[in-house]
């Protein structure tokens, strides 16, 4: 899947701005950024719900939007609302969704046997859908869309109404259909699923701020992060806030996670100095206080990529 230029326009709102994108086969592609950022407009774009405004989109070979309608064949479209039929139970609705995306009636009966052991419903296929936990519903919805067994599938927020386990649970069988030959894109805003993409596109305000493995990504940040632990937390986060330098200071429990702005990499002396200043702004507030290196993750990743892509607007 390639996009090139790829925008969309709401009268005067630019919802998505002039985005690049190339996802290969048989990977977990994540789409990470704030609500309001682009992710899902970008997606209904994609797989041609929505018309661009500007930009080429050429998805399994296909044109979008001039080749939609083929291309929907292909693809398996799953959102962060439950959209099946909760009067109906879990293999009526697999009946109707086969029907929907035209499984021929010979093979239907054993692809939604297959469906329903692996994805657990052995006992509950004559359970109606609305009466189903968070999780099941998820399972159920996800089932429904690769009835068909696309080549792609479009994953919109698919787990911002369920519990960590359920999330868990439900990667596992992404995981699975990337083995089996599909490729996926995902759009979230947790990190902790973000890592476990193949590669990831960071979103703000319409535009592409980040684009890259998560390893990739992290590494590229390397020197940037520390962690602080004092005993006063709140007030050294007061300190480090208007330090220049210094992007964001978060708290987590006792600690503080420290991130600071970009310096020109030849320029190690200003590295140097800012952790100086760093650690003299900490331990003038806590004497006490710990200040030392860490890894990156991916929040300093969201964190650096949103402020320096707004940065670059500005400027």
């Amino acid at each position: 899947m390639r996009a090139r230029g790829l925008t969309r326009r709401f009268g005067e709102l630019v919802a998505v701005d002039h985005v690049d994108l190339s996802v290969p086969r048989q990977r977990v592609y994540g789409f990470l950024g704030p609500n309001g950022s682009g992710k899902s407009t970008t997606i209904r774009m994609l797989c041609g719900l929505l018309t661009p405004s500007e930009g080429e989109i050429e998805v399994l070979g296909l044109k979008v939007p001039a080749q939609a309608e083929e291309l929907r064949r292909h693809i398996g479209y799953m959102t962060q609302k439950f959209s099946l039929f909760e009067d109906l139970t879990v293999r009526e609705n697999l009946e109707f969704m086969a029907a929907v995306q035209g499984v021929p009636r010979a093979q239907t009966g054993q692809r939604i046997d297959t469906l329903i052991e692996q994805y657990h419903f052995e006992d509950r296929q004559k359970q109606l859908a609305g009466t189903l936990s968070g999780g099941q519903k998820q399972r159920l919805a996800l089932a429904a869309a690769v009835i068909h067994e696309p080549q792609l599938l479009f994953l919109d927020e698919p787990t911002s109404a369920v519990d960590p386990e359920s999330r868990r649970d439900f990667w596992e069988k992404l995981f699975e259909l990337a083995d089996a030959g599909t490729t996926l894109l995902v759009s979230t805003h947790y990190m902790d699923e973000a890592e476990r993409c193949h590669r990831l596109a960071i979103l703000d305000r319409g535009r592409l701020v980040g684009d890259g493995t998560p390893a990739q990504m992290t590494a590229a940040l390397k020197g940037r992060s520390f962690i602080v632990v004092s005993t006063r937390p709140r007030r050294v986060q007061h300190a480090l806030a208007s330090l220049p330098g210094v992007l964001s200071a978060a708290q987590i429990g006792a600690s503080l996670r420290v991130l600071t702005e970009a310096l020109d990499a030849v320029d190690a002396a200003s590295m140097d100095a800012l952790r100086e200043r760093i650690q003299a702004t900490v331990h003038e507030v806590d004497p006490d206080a710990s200040c030392t290196p860490s890894d990156p993750n991916l929040e300093d990743v969201f964190v650096a990529a949103t402020h320096d892509g707004r940065a670059r607007e500005a400027a």
